[in-house]
């Protein structure tokens, strides 16, 4: 994306894992650009991807993939042992129970994300959907870049977990390498939780970036501009043009 130099370093907020918890819409309705990854096949994941929306923020699809330490996964997940097939119709449903998802990210997938067979049909559908993919980075032995490359997805990654400790100085201490990394490379990518130390960070904190000359943007503003941004609901179920 081509970006004047003296442009404002740029971030991106995704908030993980949301759908579980009635309070999860008390962050989506933050007047803030953040964007939200939604968990399909839970309580209130519909709801709160249709306020984001409505609010015109941008929604992706938190698709639960297998974790090494074979933590439980939640409804929909992604498995090894799943064929193509099964692939593709699990992330078919996943995504028209969040219509309003323009791309996916990983929850959890510290397994699921190093297969190389398993991720490639992963992107083949997602290239069929014109959905692209956000890498959590939740190893270090991700092969979601060498597969998305593969099959012409467009590709981000994140760059700093803000919250993995739920308390204030911690919290602080990642955002301030996240503005660090913004400023050095002009964009850069924060993972958060609906948790309640973190809305009330962001509440205090959101306000105070214009001043330090960083801009909060959607995840859609650091694609790159051939990818054009198109929600789930508005592409022809895939399955339909794999079993062909």
């Amino acid at each position: 994306m081509s970006q004047l130099a003296s442009a404002s370093p740029r971030i991106a907020i995704i908030i993980d894992d949301i759908g579980y918890q009635k309070t999860d819409l008390k962050m989506v309705a933050l007047p803030y650009d953040l964007t939200f990854a939604v968990l399909p096949h839970t309580p209130y994941g519909k709801q709160a991807a249709e306020l984001a929306f409505n609010q015109q923020k941008d929604v992706i699809l938190h698709m639960p993939m297998e974790a090494a330490n074979q933590n439980a996964l939640g409804p929909g997940a992604l498995t090894k042992h799943m064929s193509r097939q099964q692939i593709h119709r699990t992330l078919e449903l996943a995504l028209a129970d969040i219509p309003y998802a323009i791309g996916i990210n990983n929850h959890m997938g510290s397994l699921f994300t190093t297969l190389e067979q398993p991720m490639a049909w992963t992107m083949e559908y997602l290239q069929q959907r014109q959905l692209f993919f956000i890498d959590s980075l939740t190893t270090p032995q991700s092969t979601a870049k060498h597969s998305a490359a593969q099959h012409n997805v467009t590709l981000l990654a994140r760059h700093v977990f803000l919250d993995n400790e739920q308390n204030q100085h911690t919290i602080e201490r990642q955002f301030q390498q996240l503005l660090q990394i913004a400023r050095r490379h002009q964009t850069a990518i924060a993972i958060g939780h609906p948790y309640p130390e973190t809305y009330r960070f962001l509440q205090q904190r959101l306000p105070e970036l214009a001043a330090e000359g960083i801009e909060l943007v959607a995840i859609s503003a650091l694609l790159p501009d051939s990818h054009q941004v198109i929600a789930a609901g508005f592409t022809e179920p895939a399955s339909q043009q794999t079993q062909e």
